[in-house]
């Protein structure tokens, strides 16, 4: 990893290496591109076999929206650690703040979520990101989060 190149096409592994998370809280399945100290794209594939789909709610299966920030949250923390690769291993990334949050469209099994975050700030060890979600060209959530190593 290095704090100067963009990087593309993360596989799981790449991403599990990276993330503490594990099934069934890790919320992304690939990451697309990563540009340090700049954005992210990463993509989450929803399917019926989401634990969470088993009690929301039964028949009509809809993904909660806290599911949805936490992968954004994820998609950040990837960012983070690019632009951070000392923390790789060393620290962990919390998510400390959310603002500004909509809820669009519901998101059902068979939707492929793409996240993309991009960088507000970093000031005094915060780091404040912009980020959405869509599936296809559908914005279905968004919000600023802030977030510390700790």
């Amino acid at each position: 990893m290095s704090d100067a190149i963009a990087v593309e096409n993360l596989d799981i592994v790449e991403i599990l290496n990276l993330l503490p998370h594990r099934y069934p809280f890790i919320l992304l399945d690939r990451v697309l591109s990563v540009i340090p100290d700049q954005e992210v794209t990463a993509l989450k594939n929803v399917s019926i076999n989401e634990p969470f789909f088993q009690g929301h709610f039964p028949g009509k299966p809809v993904m909660p929206g806290v599911m949805m920030l936490e992968g954004i949250a994820q998609a950040g923390a990837i960012l983070a650690y690019y632009s951070t690769p000392e923390n790789v291993g060393e620290k962990l990334i919390y998510f400390v703040g959310i603002d500004k949050v909509r809820f669009r469209k519901p998101v059902e099994p068979g939707d492929q979520l793409i996240y993309s975050l991009h960088l507000l700030k970093k000031k005094r060890g915060i780091w404040k990101l912009a980020g959405k979600a869509h599936v296809g060209d559908t914005l279905v959530v968004e919000a600023e989060l802030m977030a510390a190593f700790g």
